[in-house]
């Protein structure tokens, strides 16, 4: 199988999980994106590492786990998200240290603030990418490039078919709500 590199496009504020942040990410040479939803602590790792203007007084987790790597020459290669069941990630970091390259299991948002701390590239699969990606289409998009948004109503979803939940999850990413569009997604992925 081969590997899709993905992109980090940007962290939102989730708008249905209290305390949660939605994590999108960008196909490298496609037009799909990859939502993931983490937690505070991760979305707060996250962007910390993303703004280079920004340094804690002291290291966070993440930050720790670099200096320790760094103390004994270890590097992360690259970060995989290779699977996704019942709407979790599954991360693997492809370390490497005196040519002995080793895979370690990780969160998918731990995975991704290492990821940047260490420079390294995220793939994904094919399989994950069909399963969990939402495309936006170019016919989507207005004069502006960017997706038309509109008012969206209160709909219990579990009441509503797939080919519905299909449509829904469009109009989610026209109006750039990935978090619905993966909370949508995973309620299609639920009954398959």
């Amino acid at each position: 199988m081969s590997l899709i590199r993905l992109t980090i496009n940007r962290i939102s504020y989730s708008k249905t999980h209290n305390g949660a942040y939605a994590l999108l990410l960008n196909e490298k040479n496609g037009n799909r994106k990859l939502p993931i939803v983490i937690g505070g602590f991760e979305a707060q790792s996250i962007a910390v590492a993303l703004e280079s203007e920004i340094r804690p007084p002291r290291p966070l987790t993440h930050d720790l786990f670099k200096n320790f790597s760094d103390c004994f020459e270890i590097k992360i290669k690259q970060v995989i998200i290779h699977k996704i069941v019942d709407g979790v990630f599954f991360s693997s970091l492809i370390c490497i240290r005196d040519k002995i390259e080793e895979i370690i299991d990780s969160r998918t948002s731990d995975a991704i603030a290492l990821a940047i701390r260490f420079d390294s590239p995220i793939f994904t699969y094919e399989s994950v990418l069909e399963k969990a990606g939402i495309e936006l289409k170019v016919e989507e998009l207005n004069k502006s490039g960017k997706p038309d948004k509109k008012e969206t109503k209160k709909v219990d979803y579990r009441k509503l078919s797939v080919n519905q939940l299909e449509k829904a999850i469009s109009v989610a990413v026209k109006n750039e709500d990935y978090e619905l569009a993966a909370h949508l997604r995973d309620e299609i992925n639920k009954r398959k």
